[in-house]
Formats: structure tokens, C-alpha cells, sequence
């Protein structure tokens, strides 16, 4: 039999990535102001649209980038070669905004951060991590905003918020070294104050050491965590810095500022990402604020660079159900005579995926406003609290459930969704960056617990969920899972206390923070619902009441409290979590 004979499988039909997702539409109508909602809506209409149709059916495969270092005369060149794919998404992610909306800021508000990170999410499963050097620029472009020289402000920003792929800049972020990893303190990259002259942008220093994980090395600028006072001072001894890489009249190649490109790392995933190991020998860089201050300077980059690594975990996923959606709705079982989608069982393992997305989609989104607003200065104190309280949580929470998922996208669709063509493969690779990049689960926790070391940030968190809570006191049809996740928000500053002290517990206190809260931000809608969409509010309702009911609260708190607080039983359990680890037969 030739392949064309027989059964032939039907092709399902790709869903506009915009106006068929189960959650975005609805988001957007609640965030946005009337006045500004019909232009992003029509934008990402649109853009669902030319993703189906003008990107993904034309986008030559992706290869991965290449480095040479010597030319045929032994001469070192360090030329880096990205797939033209590659090229083609970033030039495509230039035009579409996908960093400089965020900062258009006269037209949008404080919304222009939801805005941007809307259409971030969509192209997320088709754009292949590219997104990854545009976080970096997106990084840059608010510490130059916030710190940079007025020299720096008028050279570098126009570039790195262009539209124009012929002039935009890329921007890079460099801080994990080989002592420490996510552990800055231990930074051996040195930098000495030089002579400034008039071409420099700002104090000129000249940086030796060595980067291990650079992302975006095909970028123009970075900012680099350099030493400037001495290594015993830890990260109170690290300054923030500018290093030009591939910028008129500075460097037209990093080797012409004393950067080499050691080697390009082989991962397991995100293969188009050029992710090297360079060399700094003398490499001119320009301060950012005061000496020493650099960790400081760095904090508003990691906010942001964590948000946009949730935004990547979830994209992946909303590319993954919807692939899974559009089968469902198309594959026959049973002799042909009935639709995977009539499946109970089928339909019940979607659902389940659906209300994760859902309250990941809100959750990282409740983060995406309060940013907004903190960098429109109309954030009250209690919402600076609440943004840096909740963006670790949220980047972790939202690794560690999205990556999981996406083997259940690729099961939804049986043997097919092995298939590399499918796509659910790589989108398992690329999503399972974001456990690690910008802090594992374990830096992260211990990051919410120094966000949580000023009393007023869990006092207000508390505050702002009982007026949550409070509002949906009278709604219909969630009184159960209301009282029950009021009585988690009670037990939260005494559950706080305990992670403090007992250091097997700061995981699992994160994540019964992120749980909770993205319980309280599908509470929020389902109160928006009720009075704004009352026909729809069954779906928003059924929702909260299985995330709150039917997920992960009730284990994390029983969890909690099998794990003692008493200091002789903390200490017994972690050498006995030792001797499992380790011990030999």
C-alpha cells in the first residue's frame, strides 16, 4: 500500500493564538482601559493571524549558531554565526514591539507592560527563544533608564527600544561566573578605573575575568557585575557596568574591546540561542551609578528578566494545549465514530491543564500589572511590597508547572506528539530553561524570604487578599473554596515564620505564596465576571473553585507540617536526607 492509500489522518486546524485562547481575551478586557483595549486587541488579532499564516508555515528550519575563531593565517576573529531563522525572529520581534512596548508608556500607561507581555506570550511557542536576548535588552534598556549617564540615555535607549531591525540594539546580562553561579558574592571579575576621554559614555574602567554563562552573545551592549572593592567584601564589593560589544565608534567586534568567546555552551535545549563563554582582557567598560552599588543597580533587571522567563514558560504551554485543543477536535477513536474531544476522560485530562493555564496565565499577569505600575511611578507602597515579594514566586511556580505540563500536551496527542514536527518536543527543551535561568526553585525561595524580611511586605499581602476575599463575599457558588483559601491567607505570616527558621521549608513556603496568589487573581476575575460578564462568569467560576479545591494547597500545607519546627528534629531530618543521598549499601 503507498502511503497516499488508506486512512488518512486529518490535519487539524491551527487556533488564532489571540482570539481562541481560554484566558487572554477575557484577562485583557478586565486589565485594560477602554480607551486603549480596542488597539492592543486588533494588534494581537492580527498578529495571531500573521503567525499562522506569514511565520511559522515560512520559517526555514533552525540551526544552531557557530563560532570560529581563527581565520586560515592563524589570526583569532571570533566570528559568531547565528541560523538565518534566528535572524529572521529577531528582526521579526524588533517590528513587532516585543521590547520597546513596554516602554510606551505616553500611549499605554501603566498597561503597556501587559500590553507587551500579551504579545510576548503568543509568540513565545513559535519564536523559538529569542526572546531570551530580547529580555536581556528589555534588562538593559530600564537599568539605563534608571542609572545610566545622560550620554548613555541618548546614544544607547533610541537603539535599544528601535523597531527598526537595521538599527535596534541587542543587550546582554552578565553575572554568573564559575565560583558561584547564582552566588555574585564570589565574582572574580575585576575592574580598574582608566583614563576617560571624550568618546567614553560615561567613567570608563577596564574589566578582567571570565563570564560562563553569557546569553545574547551576538548582542551590541552588556551589563556586566564586575569587582571593584575587594573580594572579601562579598557583593558589596560588585559594580554595575556598560560594555559596548559591537557599537559604532566603540568596538565594531567584541575582540576590538578585549572580549573573547572562550566557546558556545551545548545545551539541552534552546538550541538557536548563541550562549558563550567569554574572556574580558581589558575590556572597556562604563560605570552605572556608584562603585560597589552594583547589586542594587542589578535588582530592576532581574525583576524584569524574571517575568519575562514566567512569560516563557507559560507561552510554551499555551503553544502546547493548543496544539492538543486543535487534535482533540479533529482525531476519531472508536472505529471513527467519535471525536477525541467527546472523550470524558480525555476531555477531563485537558481541563486539568486548562485550569493550571489559567491560573498561571493570571497569576504571571497579576505580576505583569504591578511592574507596570511600579515603573509608572503610580504604585502604591503596599503593591512595591507585593512586586517584589511575589516575582521570584512567580517565575518559580511557573517553571515548575509549565515544563510538567507539556508532557502532558505531548501524551494528549499519543505517538504524534513525539514527533519533533509536532513541536511539543522542543517546546519541552526550551521550557525546561527556565527551572535554572535567573535562579532554580531553591535560589528563588530563599530570595522571597528576604523580600519577606521587612514586616510591612506580609502585612500588606495579607491586607490586600482579605479586601479579595472580602469583595467575594457574596458571590454565588464559591463560598466553599473562599473559606478556604481565607483560612490559608490567615495561616500565611505564621507559615512565614516557620520557613524563616526551619531550613527545609522556604520551598514549599514559596509555593503556597504563588498558589495563593494566583487563587486571589482568579478570585479577582471571577468578581470582575460576575458583575461585568455575567454570562460567562460559570467558566471563571468553575476555575477558582478547582484551583483552590482540587490542586496543590491542601498537600503543601499538610507537607508543611509534617516537617517539624523543633530544631532537634529539623536537624535530624537533614542528616538523615544526607544518608539517603549518600550512603552505600
Amino acid at each position: 500500500m503507498r502511503i497516499e492509500q488508506g486512512f488518512q489522518p486529518q490535519v487539524w486546524v491551527e487556533e488564532n493564538a489571540f482570539l481562541d485562547d481560554p484566558v487572554l481575551p477575557h484577562l485583557l478586557q478586565r486589565l485594560l482601559h477602554s480607551n486603549t483595549r480596542p488597539v492592543v486587541e486588533a494588534d494581537l488579532t492580527r498578529f495571531s493571524v500573521d503567525l499562522n499564516t506569514k511565520i511559522r508555515p515560512h520559517l526555514p528550519p533552525l540551526t544552531a549558531p557557530s563560532i570560529t575563531q581563527y581565520d586560515q593565517l592563524g589570526r583569532r576573529i571570533d566570528n559568531l554565526q547565528t541560523s538565518e531563522a534566528w535572524r529572521i525572529l529577531q528582526d521579526h520581534s524588533i517590528r513587532e514591539g516585543l521590547v520597546s512596548l513596554g516602554y510606551e508608556r505616553d500611549t499605554f500607561g501603566a498597561s503597556a507592560r501587559v500590553y507587551q507581555f500579551a504579545k510576548l506570550m503568543l509568540s513565545v511557542g513559535d519564536f523559538q527563544v529569542v526572546d531570551c536576548p530580547f529580555a536581556m535588552t528589555d534588562g538593559v534598556a530600564r537599568v539605563l533608564e534608571l542609572s545610566g549617564s545622560s550620554a548613555m540615555k541618548d546614544r544607547m535607549l533610541p537603539r535599544l527600544l528601535s523597531r527598526d531591525p537595521s538599527k535596534a540594539y541587542l543587550g546582554g546580562q552578565w553575572m554568573t561566573e564559575r565560583p558561584g553561579g547564582s552566588d555574585v558574592s564570589q565574582t572574580e571579575t575585576t575592574a580598574a578605573p582608566t583614563s576617560t576621554t571624550s568618546n567614553d559614555i560615561g567613567s570608563a574602567y577596564l574589566l578582567d575575568g571570565f563570564k560562563w554563562f553569557s546569553s545574547a552573545a551576538e548582542g551590541h551592549v552588556s551589563v556586566a557585575l564586575a569587582r571593584t572593592g575587594s573580594p572579601d567584601s562579598g557583593s558589596r564589593g560588585l559594580s554595575l557596568f556598560l560594555v559596548p560589544l559591537r557599537v559604532e565608534g566603540h568596538a565594531s567586534t567584541p575582540l576590538q574591546n578585549g572580549i573573547h568567546i572562550h566557546r558556545l555552551k551545548n545545551k539541552f535545549g534552546t538550541h538557536g540561542l548563541p550562549t558563550a563563554e567569554l574572556s574580558l582582557n581589558g575590556a572597556r567598560g562604563w560605570l552605572l551609578g556608584k562603585e560597589n552599588n552594583g547589586v542594587k543597580l542589578i535588582t530592576p533587571v532581574l525583576n524584569i528578566t524574571r517575568v519575562h522567563s514566567a512569560i516563557g514558560s507559560v507561552g510554551c504551554l499555551r503553544r502546547g494545549l493548543s496544539i492538543a485543543r486543535a487534535y482533540a477536535a479533529v482525531r476519531t477513536i472508536h472505529g471513527g465514530k467519535t471525536l477525541l474531544k467527546d472523550s470524558p476522560l480525555h476531555m477531563q485530562m485537558l481541563a486539568d491543564l486548562t485550569v493550571l493555564y489559567k491560573g498561571l496565565v493570571h497569576l504571571v499577569f497579576g505580576a505583569v500589572s504591578l511592574l507596570g505600575k511600579v515603573e509608572c511611578s503610580v504604585a502604591s507602597e503596599e503593591e512595591n511590597h507585593r512586586l517584589r515579594l511575589l516575582t521570584p514566586a512567580v517565575k518559580a511556580y511557573a517553571a515548575n508547572h509549565a515544563s510538567p505540563a507539556l508532557l502532558e500536551c505531548m501524551a494528549a496527542l499519543g505517538g504524534l506528539g513525539y514527533m519533533e514536527e509536532t513541536g511539543i518536543g522542543r517546546l519541552i527543551r526550551d521550557s525546561s530553561v527556565e527551572k535554572i535561568w535567573e535562579g532554580t526553585a531553591n535560589v528563588l525561595a530563599l530570595d522571597v524570604l528576604r523580600a519577606s524580611k521587612d514586616p510591612k511586605a506580609i502585612q500588606s499581602y495579607v491586607t490586600w487578599a482579605n479586601n479579595i476575599l472580602s469583595a467575594g463575599g457574596s458571590v454565588q457558588g464559591i463560598q466553599t473554596a473562599r473559606t478556604y483559601l481565607q483560612s490559608i491567607v490567615t495561616q500565611l505570616p505564621s507559615l512565614l515564620s516557620t520557613s524563616s527558621t526551619n531550613p527545609l521549608l522556604p520551598v514549599s513556603f514559596m509555593t503556597i505564596l504563588a498558589s495563593t496568589s494566583a487563587a486571589l487573581y482568579l478570585l479577582e476575575q471571577v468578581i470582575w465576571a460576575v458583575a461585568a460578564q455575567p454570562a460567562h462568569a460559570s467558566v471563571d467560576i468553575v476555575t477558582f473553585n478547582r484551583w483552590v479545591l482540587e490542586r496543590d494547597l491542601e498537600g503543601l500545607i499538610k507537607q508543611v507540617g509534617r516537617v517539624k519546627v523543633g530544631d532537634v528534629d529539623v536537624k535530624k531530618r537533614v542528616g538523615m536526607d544526607l544518608d539517603l543521598v549518600y550512603s552505600k549499601l
